[in-house]
């Protein structure tokens, strides 16, 4: 291929060529581009060896002088003109300098070094000073001096770079700012153009900042090796020496002797003083009297020059705290003026300083006579004025306060009554006759007593004893015994206020409440109920009139029955509602608001009438609706 000819159609491609790309024909020199003398390589990057020449014939053009061979040659033309804008393009000389700024009223610095940069600009000869930006120094930084031409004098001329060099002083429009050091492409200029340049200079520290960052800087700590912290803290955490201690001001005008607790916490050896209260004891409830922390053992001990009303104490001023050999059980210990007696300590403090101390023996003192006992308060006894649970509140507090009420009890019990029927234990013949109906609420423990009304008797009958606690005889207003549910027995005698009664009977509602809760009852109370009710039942069943009748009836003689019942209870002549209400109470022995058929034969069974079970079906269905009469239904039955 290399031997022919250079013709079309003897060339051929290499096949295994990748690059065709154009070389670069531009270098760069001092950051510009400079164009090449020749190429050095052609497309794809395939060196071309055609523009190397050979050591011989660079040694040939090194030796040839044109002059010899053609003549002198023509001078050359002057070059043109070039600015001093272009020829000083982009060449700035650099100094770096500081100034000082006297700081007034602050006691932290009197003055600061704010370094700053001059930039000086060939082209035409300005000037720009800019402050280098310091992270939250609170100072405006930045350009100090917008580029421009700054004169030297009042004659008006100008610095130029003749007229800067380093350790110089620069005036600038009434500052003097310091010229130290400069740049390696300034000093090269200033020395290409003969200038001799100054020995440079160090920037002064500025007192505020350096101690802000001595503040600042990490700090590192040498622990002596005859005493660590860490050690304490780990081994003494949490260990509290307790010392009982006793302050005897009695020799002063109203002093007294107080109790006092004395904490010392081995961890960092503080103290601190705590008030022992106790009540009704008349003081304000400041626990603390000395609060934690190192106490010295005489704090008035002091140089005459410490300035004690501006200053605290600190270590400089003390060296001597108090320390657990000063606390001896049986010693007195001044501690802020105070005389401290050391009467007695906890027995973690006797085994501390049994381990560290070898003490075996502890004088404790007994102080018990240095504390008189407060006065006892007395309960007045009972004015017989208003409840019991009322008057004892006025004893209890200045400003009284309905007695609390036991509510789970309430919800639980609700309305229900236990009724029982008894009679007055007088030596009166009048009160023989009086018949009464004491009431006993139990979700409040409250009775209440109702006189059933006789005909002629001469005593109204109504509310005998609203609903009121009922205490027992030679109970004590401290501790009241009230009347329960099991000293209601049938035959039991109760004490009301100084009157008595004698339980004769009860409803059945009594019985079964009795036997929901056997255990708030005793078994003789059960007995004698059921017993009660057992007679009441045989005695109406054996009653002379008014059995049941078993006869065939013909048409009509069911009307007549009934017509019979009512002009019975109307010759009864039972006009008094409460009376009528107490009727129906008694009978509503379910609490259910009515009567239905059999409680209704269970009244004409005890008024001596007929107690069929058609009889009372018919009444209640003329008087009543559904098989039953509620209480309105109950009063039209009676009164008509």
């Amino acid at each position: 291929m290399e031997g022919l000819p250079f013709l079309p159609g003897n060339t051929f491609k290499d096949p295994t060529k990748t690059k065709h790309h154009v070389s670069q024909s531009l270098g760069y020199k001092n950051g510009y581009q400079v164009p090449k003398a020749y190429p050095t390589v052609g497309i794809g990057g395939q060196p071309l060896p055609v523009n190397q020449l050979t050591e011989s014939e660079l040694d040939e053009l090194a030796n040839f002088q044109p002059t010899l061979t053609y003549g002198k040659a023509k001078q050359a033309p002057p070059e043109a003109f070039v600015p001093a804008h272009v020829a000083f393009d982009k060449k700035v000389l650099r100094f770096y300098g500081y100034f000082k700024e006297t700081v007034h009223e602050s006691p932290q610095e009197y003055y600061r070094v704010r370094p700053v940069v001059f930039y000086y600009y060939l082209e035409d000869d300005s000037i720009a000073i800019v402050e280098p930006p310091k992270e939250n120094s609170g100072i405006p930084q930045g350009k100090f001096i917008k580029r421009q031409r700054v004169p030297k004098n009042d004659v008006g001329d100008h610095y130029t770079w003749k007229d800067i060099n380093l350790s110089q002083n620069v005036s600038v429009y009434g500052r003097v700012f310091r010229i130290t050091d400069c740049d390696q492409f300034t000093r090269s200029f200033l020395e290409s153009e003969g200038v001799e340049v100054n020995q440079p200079e160090s920037i002064p520290a500025d007192p505020y900042l350096v101690s802000r960052s001595e503040a600042t800087a990490l700090k590192t700590y040498k622990t002596p090796t005859a005493f660590d912290k860490l050690k304490q803290f780990i081994e003494l955490d949490r260990k509290v020496l307790r010392f009982f201690a006793l302050w005897d001001d009695t020799a002063s005008m109203y002093g007294e002797a107080r109790p006092f607790i004395i904490h010392y916490y081995l961890v960092d050896d503080t103290l601190e003083i705590r008030e022992v209260h106790q009540t009704n004891d008349g003081r304000d409830p400041f626990p603390v009297l000395i609060r934690r922390g190192r106490v010295p053992k005489d704090r008035f001990n002091l140089p005459n020059t410490f300035p004690s009303v501006a200053l605290e104490l600190s270590d400089a001023e003390v060296k001597d705290y108090f320390t657990p050999r000063d606390f001896v059980i049986g010693e007195t210990v001044v501690i802020n003026g105070r005389r401290f007696v050391l009467y007695d300590c906890d027995n973690f403090t006797k085994a501390w300083y049994y381990q560290h101390f070898g003490v075996t023996e502890f004088n404790c003192i007994d102080v018990s006579k240095k504390f008189p006992g407060l006065a006892s308060m007395e309960i007045p006894p009972y004015n017989k004025f208003g409840s019991l649970e009322d008057s004892m509140q006025n004893v209890v507090s200045i400003v009284p306060e309905p007695p609390k009420k036991d509510f789970v009890k309430m919800m639980e019990q609700g309305t229900t009554q236990l009724r029982y029927e008894a009679m007055m234990d007088s030596i009166r013949p009048e009160d023989k006759n009086r018949r009464f109906i004491i009431s006993y609420r139990l979700a409040d423990d409250m009775v209440n007593i109702y006189e059933t009304p006789t005909r002629n008797s001469g005593i109204p009958g109504g509310n005998y004893l609203k609903r009121a606690r009922v205490a027992k005889p030679n109970s004590t207003p401290e501790k009241p015994q009230y009347y329960g549910p099991a000293d209601f027995g049938i035959g039991a005698k109760i004490n009301i206020f100084g009157q008595r009664f004698v339980i004769t009977n009860c409803d059945a509602f009594v019985l079964k409440y009795m036997e929901q809760h056997p255990a708030q009852f005793p078994s003789a109370v059960v007995d004698s109920v059921r017993a009660k009710l057992s007679e009441n039942e045989s005695r109406n069943q054996d009653a002379m009139r008014g059995g049941m009748s078993n006869l065939r009836r013909t048409e009509g003689d069911l009307f007549r029955l009934v017509s019979e019942v009512k002009s019975q209870l109307k010759r009864l002549g039972i006009t008094d509602k409460a009376r009528i209400d107490e009727m129906f109470l008694k009978y509503n022995t379910d609490r259910l608001g009515y009567i239905d058929v059999s409680k209704l034969q269970d009244l004409c069974k005890k008024m001596i009438l007929p107690y069929d079970e058609d009889i009372c079906a018919a009444i209640v269905n003329e008087f009543g609706s559904d098989g039953r009469m509620d209480l309105e239904q109950w009063r039209r039955f009676i009164e008509g």
